[in-house]
């Protein structure tokens, strides 16, 4: 649930028929981010349970009212924290993958979730915070596996690639994907329990079991 690096992200799009407005939903955008920052940051260092409005504005510098008039209440704006936190991790990810070879790719792509992990160690720490704690009206959590169908797809396009290139062996690409994403999860909580782990050294050893675990055995026919 931590990861999700290449989820498609959903962005909001603000349509203007004038300068004016135009100019005005620049501004809101701005504040937008500014106030979904702050909340990252409160989350990261106070926790769910602390991250109150009130202390969201604190950190920001400005008054409860301005996020109030831009957030329906806490539960939106976490859900927007969420949004801002997977689009950003795909917007620098993404990009490092373009022209790898289908098995490179595999492999690569771990790589690069974890060192985009190791320089935005706030967000993950919140989006964990986050996917843990809020829970919709009836009680139930917000997030769950369901919410990782994207990534899934994402995880079996990429093997799908591999094997049509012929680079991998047969298997089952939706139970790879699961097991492929549980584990750079795991990797990721286990690094915030125990900082003083290599990240990008453990991101190494995963990456090397992926490969090896769908790499087609040499000699053998696709």
């Amino acid at each position: 649930m931590l990861t999700r690096s290449v989820r498609t992200a959903k962005f909001l799009a603000v349509r203007s028929d004038s300068g004016t407005t135009g100019q005005k939903t620049f501004i809101e955008q701005a504040r937008r981010r500014q106030i979904i920052e702050a909340a990252v940051a409160t989350l990261a260092a106070e926790g769910f349970g602390n991250t109150s409005l009130a202390a969201i504005a604190r950190t920001a510098g400005i008054s409860k009212g301005v996020i109030s008039y831009h957030f329906s209440g806490k539960e939106e704006l976490m859900e927007e924290c969420v949004t801002a936190i997977y689009t950003g991790i795909a917007e620098r990810v993404l990009p490092q993958l373009e022209g790898l070879g289908p098995l490179e790719t595999v492999r690569a792509h771990v790589l690069a979730v974890a060192r985009d992990g190791r320089e935005h160690r706030d967000e993950l720490v919140a989006v964990g915070e986050i996917v843990t704690h809020l829970r919709r009206k009836d009680g139930r959590l917000r997030y769950g596996m369901a919410d990782n169908e994207e990534l899934y797809r994402g995880l079996e396009w990429m093997y799908g690639r591999a094997e049509a290139a012929g680079e991998v062996r047969r298997f089952d690409h939706r139970v790879m994907a699961v097991t492929v994403q549980s584990a750079l999860d795991s990797m990721f909580v286990y690094w915030i329990a125990h900082p003083g782990t290599d990240l990008v050294a453990y991101a190494e050893e995963l990456a090397d079991l992926m490969v090896a675990a769908i790499r087609r055995p040499e000699g053998e026919g696709s």
